[in-house]
């Protein structure tokens, strides 16, 4: 059973609720959450609600969720399937809910049924404030590496033109996890116009895994010349370290360990500034070609 997410005292957001990074600029105000989810499905929404809540209480219009928000456990089993939902089942629907209520845009990572199928989609939805889908991404590259093997229950998503969406004039895209080792669905998702890239991750922890994390997201917005807004489990599933980059790969915020939100400005004029400065993307010589 899940609880009524809308319900309950607002929390008093001054204290305690992981902030960091506050940019009171031009742009408009995004968020990352950072938690850790467990098996129990009903607590995981219960939490998603909290973080909520407070992303718009700080003002923000998006809220990105890490991957598996939905369930999770550190080692993936049988139980990823058992618990999996579609895209109209009760978890998204709670997400839309929440989405409506708190007038806010909600990227988050769910364990996805596939009908007839003995294995998951890893997707990626994103919910808006009229509670319907703006966008979805299941992720390309499985996490078949460091000795762990989502392959055997997850089955990768379709070679397709990026969803993208917007919000107040930006234009967002999605994607996952162990796909930011692969340069080129960034460049993709850039290519199908997005400023903005919404990073859902539960990265494994592990010898410079958390080097490898923060090198690879300030790299994707640098290289890309766009913000990266990355929202990781941490422990025990994740290796924590959320944070939002500018284009420049500059870390406007972060959350280190902690659960909570941190919140910055994603600015246009600063995007088209750092694209005019740096027009990488323009000129490179080679195009992505799917295999």
């Amino acid at each position: 059973m899940y609880p009524d997410v809308g319900a309950g005292d607002e929390e008093d957001l001054s204290i305690g609720r992981g902030v960091t990074g506050r940019n009171r600029g031009r742009g408009m105000q995004i968020a990352i959450g950072q938690f850790a989810s467990g098996e129990d499905t009903a607590a995981n929404l219960a939490r998603v609600g909290d973080l909520v809540k407070q992303a718009a209480s700080a003002g923000a219009r998006l809220l990105v969720l890490p991957e598996y928000s939905m369930f999770s456990v550190p080692t993936m089993d049988d139980r990823f399937v058992a618990t999996a939902e579609p895209l109209d089942g009760r978890f998204v629907t709670e997400l839309g809910h929440l989405a409506a209520t708190h007038d806010l845009h909600i990227v988050v990572g769910m364990n996805e049924a596939i009908p007839g199928e003995d294995r998951i989609y890893n997707t990626v939805v994103a919910l808006t404030p009229d509670r319907s889908i703006a966008a979805t991404y299941r992720k390309t590259h499985l996490y078949d590496a460091f000795g762990y093997r989502e392959s055997d229950r997850v089955q990768a998503g379709p070679l397709a033109t990026p969803d993208t969406f917007r919000i107040d004039g930006l234009t967002f895209g999605m994607q996952t996890c162990y796909d930011l080792r692969f340069p080129e669905v960034t460049r993709t998702i850039v290519d199908a116009g997005a400023d903005v890239l919404l990073l859902p991750a539960a990265w494994m922890p592990g010898p410079l895994k958390e080097d490898h994390w923060t090198t690879l997201v300030r790299a994707r917005a640098i290289e890309n010349t766009l913000y990266v807004a990355a929202a990781d489990q941490n422990a025990p599933v994740g290796s924590g370290a959320s944070m939002i980059v500018d284009p420049m790969g500059v870390v406007l915020a972060g959350l280190g360990e902690r659960d909570g939100i941190a919140v910055a400005d994603v600015d246009s004029a600063r995007l088209a500034a750092v694209r005019a400065r740096n027009p990488s993307v323009a000129l490179r010589r080679y195009a992505v070609v799917p295999r």
